[in-house]
């Protein structure tokens, strides 16, 4: 019997596999048009992953595998069957996706093909989801299951307790973006040969999905994608922390790592960014004191030292993002489906704006992320939080078609991703499994938060009028509108009393305003 090793679009590492297969007779992958189909992609997404997978075949051949990659107009799943229908002396390793339709997909395969299929757990994570469920399913919220995670792994801990006495530093990351502060440059890569390929095969076989693959400029090697990590060790760790929620007009990429799109179809993993990001870390703390020994003293203060410690909030923030978010929600997301795909707590069924396929708007926040999405594939979380999700939620939009949109529009989705973050997180459709209240705002945290309403056409500071920032008054008008769910929360008891406090002629208006904004509101029409 021949031996093959499928892998997965998103497992994209050999070394996350068992040492066993590395003896497979060969390894099988498919380059599938219906799966790429499910949803109308983003072009650079499809580019990323189409060009990551002929780049990773390249490689394996080069190492001596046999490397079987074919184009198919089927399923992953449809492809396999149909190769152990024709090759009758092939059985197949199969290791579980993240997402659950090709898994059960894959598990139907297995139920078809008895032993000839073998499929082994998802090893590309952590955490493992099975001890977890139950527990998230209650509500066990992230900041707990955070810290077991740095107890277990000993992440930034210290004889038990965490580095610098505490479990988080959100106090210190929350400031916005100074004018004059410097922002490095994102690397960029010039697409090589395969890379053209595959951009024309994308042109050619999906003209109508959502952006352009014109200024692809992501890795698509495992070796480009270390070189990605390390510029932001190098370069934009030290301000990651401060400048996290931060936002500005023109700069989509500030000093976010820029990974999540490698880590998510396997280029790099969990454990190796977060251990190279501490190694990092401990050697910069060595390297001030060894700096203060050869001045003459520990103080650090000495002429000539310009040694600097990575700061702990920035090295602690980018592994909650890591071994707190993405793990979390990749256990959520286990525990949830697949029932949660329905979820909408608010009962709202409006089409998303179509502002979120054009950037076309008068709303300068929104029609920066907005472009940075078409253009990258990209924004950043509190883009994702406080300005995509929040509008969405604020205009009465059904968060189903927002997941769409965001499984659909950003270059590192998958539903695993996605799917708790939206319907979890920003737009509290499942009623509070995931987040203790819904992430909703006026303008006053945007402006806060970033430079983007001093060149907005309305006014950030009024709450109703010709040029009042939507913000303000569709979110006064969230909180009227969902005054019964909301009142017995405690964590947004106080904007219902604020609300409440309110006298009846700023209430109506508020109503009125938002009621003539949403009637003009031009809805996407698919």
């Amino acid at each position: 019997m021949r031996k093959l090793l499928y892998i997965h679009q998103d497992q994209l590492n050999l070394n996350c596999f068992p040492e066993e297969l590395s003896s497979v007779d060969a390894v099988i992958m498919a380059e599938s048009v219906a799966d790429a189909s499910i949803l109308p992609f983003h072009k650079k997404k499809l580019v990323l992953e189409w060009s990551a997978r002929r780049h990773f075949a390249s490689e394996l051949e080069k190492d001596g595998y046999d490397v079987i990659l074919s184009q198919t107009e089927k399923t992953s799943a449809g492809f396999l069957r149909e190769y152990l229908e024709s090759h009758r002396d092939a059985s197949i390793v199969i290791m579980e996706p993240a997402e659950w339709t090709p898994r059960m997909e894959m598990m139907k395969l297995a139920d078809a093909f008895g032993e000839r299929i073998r499929i082994i757990p998802n090893t590309f994570f952590l955490a493992d989801a099975g001890s977890w469920t139950d527990t998230v399913r209650n509500g066990y919220r992230m900041e707990f299951f955070y810290r077991e995670i740095r107890r277990q792994t000993g992440y930034l801990m210290d004889d038990g307790k965490p580095e610098g006495g505490e479990w988080n530093y959100d106090d210190r990351n929350r400031k916005s973006l100074p004018d004059d502060e410097n922002v490095p440059e994102s690397p960029s890569f010039t697409p090589d040969k395969i890379t053209q390929e595959v951009m024309a095969d994308v042109n050619r076989l999906f003209p109508d999905h959502f952006g352009s693959t014109e200024g692809f400029a992501y890795a698509v090697t495992r070796k480009d994608a270390l070189q990605v990590f390390r510029n932001f060790l190098d370069v934009r760790l030290e301000n990651f922390g401060p400048y996290q929620d931060a936002m500005a007009d023109g700069e989509p990429f500030l000093f976010h790592s820029l990974i999540s799109p490698y880590l998510n179809i396997g280029l790099l993993t969990a454990r190796e960014v977060c251990e190279a990001a501490i190694e990092a870390y401990d050697a910069s703390k060595k390297q001030k004191t060894d700096s203060g020994k050869k001045g003459g003293g520990s103080d650090g203060n000495d002429e000539g030292d310009d040694s600097k410690t990575l700061p702990l909030n920035s090295v602690e923030g980018f592994l909650r993002q890591i071994i707190g978010w993405r793990e979390y929600i990749r256990i959520y997301y286990e525990a949830m489906m697949p029932d949660v795909r329905e979820a909408n707590h608010f009962s709202y069924g409006e089409e998303l704006p179509d502002l979120y396929w054009s950037a076309d708007t008068d709303m300068n926040c929104l029609s920066q992320a907005t472009q940075s999405v078409l253009d990258h594939g990209y924004a950043h979380h509190i883009q994702r939080l406080m300005i995509l999700s929040n509008f969405s939620n604020l205009t009465g939009s059904d968060p189903r078609r927002l997941l769409d949109w965001f499984w659909f529009a950003f270059v590192d989705a998958h539903e695993w991703v996605v799917l708790p973050n939206v319907l979890g997180m920003s737009t509290f459709a499942d009623g509070g499994v995931l987040a203790s209240k819904p992430y909703v705002a006026g303008g006053n945290y945007i402006n806060k938060m970033s430079n983007h309403c001093k060149s907005c056409r309305y006014n950030v500071k009024a709450r109703t009028g010709e040029s009042a920032c939507p913000f303000n008054y569709l979110y006064w008008n969230f909180v009227d509108r969902e005054h019964d769910k909301l009142k017995q929360n405690p964590r947004i008891g106080f904007m219902i009393r604020t609300w409440d406090k309110k006298g009846e002629e700023e209430k109506q208006n508020i109503r009125e305003q938002s009621e003539v904004f949403l009637a003009e509101l031009k809805r996407y029409n698919s």
